[in-house]
């Protein structure tokens, strides 16, 4: 579909989905972000739904302006896949041995690593400014800084909530490694700090929602953001890629018979804050819960731990800022699909698949998301599938 436009205050709001399918809270946080006076132009992506401030699935780009709560408390979070040379034949008829040795590679939930990973000792990587990387540390807001030694543990870590590692088969047969997290700890601190900051500011205080507070350019404020914002981006970067390494190790490890090899990665941020040039204007684009569909450019949209995912190739549309959605979208909070779903119904909902089928990831549930092919149809303007993807083992925190 292409997009529909509903009035906004300053700019009209660009939706890739039928309004009258977005909740009304939704609704009027699209409304609120139209009110920012720094607001160039807001897109909605298909799998828009309510969050803190800003919606997810929302493409806000405004000049010499940034808003923190529209990037969101995992800045940097987004997709890394790789395509491997193993096909289905290569793999056993029980993938429980193999679920087992990923999670004992990479911790998950509130683990993390009892000695920092060193990127030198996983086959493939390179310590290339891992050193220059960890010393931009100490230029960090000082209220976070302490956290130096948990944030190493953690780098090369799962986390919890919609996060997760995936063993795929494409229509074709052959597997792929996939896997979603981001900044960990250090990015929800560092993202927690300066919303604070910003909402403070004397310039926000009339806003119509505080949580839209915004760091102006050519201040302090918005010179320390930035600076943190982009080495949270990088964290989460380096966090999904050693992720890879260790995960491809323990495919190595559990299937040596196989001798398995890995494509290029693909990997792409989808809550972060990028500067881009639209109608030739400087901008900055923040994308929370979307990622960017530059032409050519590939990019990754998931479903949940029971359905399809999609390796995608932008196609440039710069109606939505070059941007597409970063997944199927939730259709029921947390607390809603805990009340309505029972581990039978993940039993159900999860067939086939080797992963946990526990209480604990009730609310991770396929049924609490968005059906992924209709998100897909409604941005066939905005990306082209290159692969479908169907999981076979999912690891969750």
């Amino acid at each position: 579909m292409s997009y529909t436009e509903i009035p906004g205050v300053r700019v009209p709001i660009r939706m890739w989905t039928d309004p009258a399918a977005v909740e009304g809270q939704a609704l009027q946080q699209l409304r609120n972000i139209s009110t920012l006076p720094w607001l160039h132009g807001l897109a909605v992506m298909p799998d828009v739904h309510l969050g803190k401030g800003a919606t997810v699935g929302s493409v806000i780009a405004m000049k010499g302006a940034v808003c923190p709560a529209a990037v969101g408390v995992d800045i940097g979070c987004g997709m890394t896949a790789v395509k491997s040379s193993l096909t289905a034949k290569d793999l056993p008829d029980d993938l429980s041995r193999l679920r087992h040795r990923i999670e004992q590679a990479i911790p998950v939930g509130r683990g993390l690593h009892s000695d920092p990973v060193d990127p030198g000792k996983l086959h493939g990587r390179s310590t290339a400014g891992w050193d220059d990387f960890w010393q931009r540390f100490d230029d960090i807001a000082p209220e976070v800084r302490w956290r130096r030694e948990r944030a190493a543990q953690q780098m090369a870590t799962l986390g919890s909530g919609n996060h997760f590692i995936e063993l795929c088969l494409d229509d074709d047969g052959a597997v792929w490694l996939m896997l979603h997290s981001g900044s960990r700890n250090i990015g929800k601190e560092l993202a927690e700090h300066h919303m604070t900051v910003a909402r403070s500011l004397p310039h926000n205080q009339g806003l119509i929602d505080r949580d839209l507070a915004v760091f102006i350019a050519d201040t302090p404020q918005m010179a320390a953001y930035r600076s943190d914002l982009f080495w949270a981006q990088e964290y989460a970067k380096h966090n999904r890629a050693l992720m890879m390494a260790l995960f491809q190790d323990a495919v190595r490890r559990e299937l040596p018979k196989a001798r398995p090899t890995f494509g290029e990665m693909i990997s792409c941020h989808h809550n972060y804050v990028a500067e881009e040039r639209y109608d030739g204007v400087d901008l900055l684009v923040t994308r929370k819960g979307a990622i960017r569909a530059g032409s050519g450019e590939y990019g990754i949209i998931p479903g949940s731990m029971g359905t399809g995912s999609y390796i995608v190739k932008g196609l440039g549309n710069a109606a939505s800022f070059n941007s597409a959605s970063h997944g199927a979208g939730r259709k029921m909070s947390r607390t809603a699909a805990k009340k309505r779903f029972t581990t039978k119904d993940l039993v159900e909902q999860t067939a086939g698949v080797e992963c946990r089928k526990d209480s604990g990831v009730v609310d991770e549930i396929p049924g609490a998301y968005k059906p992924i092919e209709k998100v897909m149809a409604q941005q066939k303007d905005l990306v082209e599938v290159v692969a479908h993807l169907k999981q076979v083992i999912c690891v969750k925190g």
